[in-house]
C-alpha cells in the first residue's frame, strides 16, 4: 500500500514514474507493478503463440485498434498514456508480419492459453482494486489467483515440453493404456494432496492479510501448550503481552484458530506427500519420472516446514516469510505436474520395457474348446 493510486503511480503513468522517487516502500510496490506488467506481456505472447500463424490477423487488427485508441487519448492531453498505447499498437502490428508460421496448437491447449491470459488480466485488476478500495478480502483473492495462475502456466509448460510432445506422438506408447488400480489410487491421492496444498495457501493468504503479525509467537508449542487457551481472558492476556513487548495490533481467537489450522494442515500435507512418494515407488519403481518428482516434492515440503518454523522464530522476518510463500507456490506447481502425469499412465514409462507386457497365449488347430474356456474365463 505504499502507492495509493492505480493504475497510475502518484499521478504519473506507471512506465514514466521517475526513478528518483523509487524510495522506501514505493520501490517494492512500484517494482511489483512493473514485474506484473512484464508477466502480463509474456502471457499475452504465450497465448498468441499457441494460436500459431492464425494469430496474425488478430494481431493486425488489435494493433490498429491500439493505435487509434492512442491517438484519441493523445488528443485528450494524456500524452504519456497515448505514447504507451501507440507503442504497444505499433509493436503488435509490426510483430504480425514476422510472427512464426507454425501450426496452431491443439484446441484445448489454446483454451488453456486464453485462460492464462484472462487470469493474469483479472489478477492485475484485483491488485488495483485492492489499492483503491482498501479491502483486505481482495488481497486474499489476489494471492489465491496468483497461485492458480502459476500452476496453470506450469501445466502449459509441461504440455508444450519436448518430453510431453515426444511421448504423446510416439507409436511405442499406446494412447489408451489402461490404468492399474494402484495407479488410479495414486492419481487420486496426488489430486487430493494438491488440493490440500491449495487450501493451505489460501489459509496462509488469509493469515497474512489480517495484518496482526504472528498470532502465535512460539513453535512447536502454542503459548507454551499443545493447543492454546482461547477464552476471552486468555486472549486479553496475550494482547496485553503483545502491546507491552511487541507493540503490534491485537489478535482475536479466530486468528489463533487460523494459525493452529495452518499448522495441522501442514502436518497432514507432510504425511500425504510421504505416502504419495512411497506409493509412487511401489507402483512404478525407483527410476520412474513420477518417483523422482515425488522425491523433489518431499524435499520441498520438508524445506517448507523448516521455513515456517523459522518464520515464527525470527518474528516473521520479511525474507524468511517471503521464501516460505515461494516454496509453497513450488509445492503447488509440482503437485499439479505430478497429478497431470499420473492421469496418463502411459507417460510414466521412461522406456518401453517399463510398460506391462501382456501374456501371450498360443492356440493350435483343434483347440477351439480350450479357446472358448479361455474367453469365458476372461469374461468372468
Amino acid at each position: 500500500m505504499a502507492v495509493p493510486d492505480w493504475p497510475n503511480t502518484y499521478g504519473y503513468n506507471m512506465f514514466f514514474f521517475p526513478v528518483s522517487k523509487w524510495v522506501g516502500g514505493v520501490f517494492y510496490e512500484h517494482t511489483h507493478r512493473l514485474v506484473a506488467s512484464g508477466v502480463g506481456l509474456l502471457t499475452a505472447v504465450l497465448s498468441l503463440w499457441l494460436f500459431g500463424r492464425s494469430a496474425r490477423p488478430f494481431m493486425r487488427w488489435a494493433g490498429l485498434m491500439l493505435l487509434v485508441l492512442g491517438l484519441g487519448v493523445g488528443f485528450s492531453g494524456r500524452l504519456a498514456d497515448a505514447l504507451v498505447l501507440g507503442s504497444a499498437g505499433l509493436a503488435l502490428f509490426a510483430a504480425s508480419s514476422v510472427w512464426p508460421g507454425c501450426a496452431p496448437s491443439a484446441k484445448w491447449l489454446r483454451r488453456l492459453g486464453l485462460a492464462a491470459f484472462c487470469a493474469v488480466v483479472l489478477q492485475g485488476v484485483l491488485g488495483g482494486l485492492r489499492v483503491v478500495l482498501f479491502k483486505d478480502a481482495l488481497g486474499i483473492f489476489h494471492a489465491t489467483l496468483a497461485q492458480v495462475f502459476f500452476a496453470l502456466i506450469c501445466a502449459i509448460a509441461l504440455f508444450t515440453s519436448r518430453w510431453w510432445q515426444s511421448q504423446a506422438t510416439s507409436d511405442e506408447f499406446p494412447s489408451s493404456q489402461p490404468m492399474s488400480p494402484a495407479a488410479v489410487n495414486l492419481r487420486r491421492a496426488l489430486w487430493l494432496t494438491t488440493g490440500l496444498i491449495l487450501a493451505q495457501l489460501i489459509l496462509g493468504a488469509a493469515m497474512r492479510h489480517q495484518h496482526a503479525g504472528l498470532a502465535i509467537p512460539d513453535f512447536p508449542l502454542a503459548y507454551g501448550r499443545l493447543w492454546p487457551a482461547m477464552d476471552p481472558a486468555s486472549i486479553a492476556a496475550y494482547n496485553q503481552h503483545r502491546l507491552e513487548v511487541l507493540a503490534v495490533n491485537p489478535i482475536t481467537a479466530c486468528q489463533i484458530a487460523l494459525q493452529m489450522s495452518h499448522r495441522i494442515i501442514a502436518l497432514l500435507i507432510l504425511g500425504a506427500i510421504a505416502l504419495c512418494a512411497r506409493s509412487a515407488r511401489r507402483t512404478f519403481g525407483r527410476r520412474n519420472i513420477l518417483r523422482r518428482l515425488a522425491l523433489v516434492w518431499h524435499g520441498l515440503v520438508l524445506t517448507q516446514l523448516l521455513l515456517g518454523a523459522a518464520t515464527i522464530w525470527s518474528g516473521k522476518a520479511a525474507d524468511i516469510a517471503t521464501a516460505h510463500v515461494l516454496v509453497g507456490a513450488l509445492l503447488l506447481a509440482v503437485g499439479v505436474i505430478m497429478s497431470i502425469i499420473s492421469s496418463n499412465e502411459w507417460l510414466l514409462a521412461s522406456r518401453v520395457g517399463d510398460l506391462p507386457t501382456p501374456t501371450e497365449v498360443r492356440f493350435e488347430p483343434g483347440d477351439e474348446p480350450r479357446l472358448a474356456a479361455a474367453i469365458c474365463s476372461q469374461a468372468t
